[in-house]
């Protein structure tokens, strides 16, 4: 029914060959992606720390800081400064997408200790962006 390919494809370059290319494994390229997101956690993290320091925060940014370094191989990651925005509500949403981002890589790479912590972290930052209800007298 159909007619088998008889030419190269396109995307082979003429006088290569495929071992001629460094590949990743896809472990390795989940390393790469979880260590991303829990990075960019961990700058959101520092943020947060800055307009609302807390004990739980500076532990939750030391573990996640040892993490992206098991990741990346032992290089620490770069750390953000404080910035101006009032919206820490805003701050505490943007984490909990995050750390729900490097769970679902963690889990998909069996990273129980990552998957952990961002489970963690996504809890903390849920309850941090809900609106505080008031005690009834």
């Amino acid at each position: 029914m159909y007619e088998p390919i008889r030419t190269k494809s396109v995307h082979t370059m003429a006088g290569t060959a495929p071992s001629d290319f460094p590949h990743r494994s896809r472990e390795e390229e989940l390393d790469i992606q979880l260590a991303g997101h829990l990075a960019a956690l961990l700058a959101v993290t520092d943020e947060i720390r800055a307009l609302a320091p807390s004990a739980d925060l500076d532990t939750a940014a030391e573990r996640l800081a040892a993490q992206v370094a098991r990741l990346r191989g032992g290089v620490p990651p770069v750390r953000a400064a404080a910035t101006d925005e009032p919206h820490i509500a805003a701050l505490h949403q943007r984490a909990h997408a995050l750390a729900g981002r490097a769970l679902v890589v963690a889990a998909s790479r069996a990273d129980t200790a990552a998957a952990i912590l961002a489970a963690e972290r996504m809890d903390a930052h849920v309850s941090a962006a809900e609106p505080r209800e008031l005690a009834s007298h």
